[in-house]
């Protein structure tokens, strides 16, 4: 049997416009303009490649549902079944969330702001609770919503490396999207850059170092295919494709370059 993943990065959000550049994580920003437009255009690269997702999965953040819900409405399925969860939220960026990258470069300096931004185990400082951009308070974190798969709270989280993000997705990943797979579905995941990043880190065994330099577009899918006997656990079968290669790579540039600004 044959599953299909299809993967992507929310479209472009107001705070990834080069002009503002700030932190996002957990922070519920809105999709700019562009970033609708990446949505739409997504649908129609999955509707082009004949692919039909069968239930998808999003984050609790905004940018991530009404990017999905643009998608789905230009393949005609915003009937599918959708899971949303914490745990495809964006990495949690602790004090960086709501300032901008260049602030932060100039606060820490090159070297410790690249560690803070693209290291796979060393997470920024924590967010103190007092902070306007805390999530403590939010309801959609609240114990009701639990998923009863581990002891983490989502509510008390202050800051994660990429390693803490891949330890708090895997439990899910496990239980809810590999059995998907395992039939032979095809599960679309619109969900956020680092989480992306930590998927492909599993995915394609990419070393802790090589991660850092992984650059994630807004608003292109990514394939992997997966075979399975249902003995086992589903392999993906060769790397993640992007379904428009020009584009990523163009979205790749930006990711870059608003580390630098």
């Amino acid at each position: 049997m044959r599953g299909r993943l299809i993967i992507m990065r929310h479209g472009q959000s107001e705070w990834t416009l080069p002009q503002v550049n700030r932190f996002a994580g957990w922070v519920d920003v809105p999709l700019s303009e562009q970033g609708r437009r990446q949505a739409e255009r997504a649908g129609q690269l999955i509707k082009e490649y004949g692919l039909e997702p069968e239930v998808v999965f999003t984050s609790l953040l905004g940018r991530s549902i009404i990017t999905a819900n643009l998608l789905l409405d230009q393949i005609d399925r915003l009937w599918i079944p959708v899971q949303r969860t914490w745990r495809l939220n964006e990495r949690h960026y602790g004090a960086f969330q709501g300032q901008t990258r260049p602030d932060m470069l100039s606060k820490y300096g090159e070297k410790r702001f690249a560690t803070y931004r693209r290291s796979y185990d060393v997470a920024p400082p924590a967010l103190d609770p007092s902070s306007p951009y805390w999530q403590g308070q939010d309801p959609r974190y609240g114990k009701p919503w639990a998923d009863g798969l581990d002891d983490l709270d989502p509510a008390s989280i202050a800051s994660e490396s990429l390693k803490d993000l891949g330890q708090r997705l895997e439990p899910y990943w496990r239980a809810r999207i590999v059995p998907l797979l395992a039939q032979g579905r095809t599960v679309l995941v619109v969900t956020h850059g680092s989480v992306v990043r930590s998927v492909v880190k599993g995915l394609e065994a990419v070393s802790d170092q090589d991660i850092r330099s992984i650059n994630v577009p807004t608003g292109v899918p990514m394939v992997y295919e997966f075979e399975t006997d249902q003995s086992r656990e589903p392999e993906p079968v060769g790397s993640g494709r992007y379904l428009d290669p020009d584009a990523a790579r163009k979205g790749m540039a930006q990711v870059e370059a608003l580390g630098k600004a």
